[in-house]
């Protein structure tokens, strides 16, 4: 018997040398790291050699919209802006709120999330980072974002105090 295992142990490796095919048995497949650069395997119970080659993936290949394909949060609703009396006040994130950042405040997005928040009335948008959460009497009125006084200025409804926008969810780092 350990003679017919050992005659098609070295048939085996005469054929696998002979050509660039590998015979890999599903029962067998053990895991390879990526710092792994060429791994052969002895199976102990049949003596058969498994090849658990493994090619790095460049990076540089990888499809960057891979990104985009993420379905992002989309909302419509109502925008306001905070009162001049907050200007110097901690939010959420422990930061101090300044009147003249980007920032905002929702209770639909996590904190740190970026968003597009666009004025539907004259289409202006602008990308804000959510770093507060807004009173919970602001949700019951309506109001989907609560933006810095600076992002109501570029979105122009300073006057009108409230407006309906669109608020998109973006990729960290959007600048437009």
């Amino acid at each position: 018997m350990y003679i017919n295992l050992i005659v098609a142990v070295l048939i085996y490796t005469v054929v696998a040398a002979q050509s660039d095919t590998t015979i890999i048995r599903k029962d067998n497949i053990k895991p390879a790291f990526s710092h792994d650069t060429s791994i052969v395997k002895e199976d102990s119970v049949i003596g058969l050699f498994q090849d658990t080659t493994i090619k790095p993936i460049a990076t540089d290949t990888l499809k960057r919209d891979s990104v985009k394909s993420v379905k992002q949060k989309t909302l419509i609703g109502l925008a306001s802006y905070y009162s001049l009396n907050l200007h110097g006040t901690k939010t959420s994130t422990g930061e101090t709120y300044k009147h003249e950042k980007y920032t905002a405040a929702s209770n639909n997005f996590k904190l740190h999330t970026w968003v597009r928040v666009t004025n539907l009335s004259n289409h202006k948008s602008i990308i804000v980072r959510i770093n507060d959460h807004m009173h919970k009497k602001m949700q019951k009125k309506g109001r989907i974002i609560d933006l810095s006084r600076s992002a109501a200025i570029k979105l122009d409804f300073i006057k009108k105090g409230i407006t309906k926008v669109k608020v998109e969810e973006v990729p960290m780092g959007t600048t437009d």
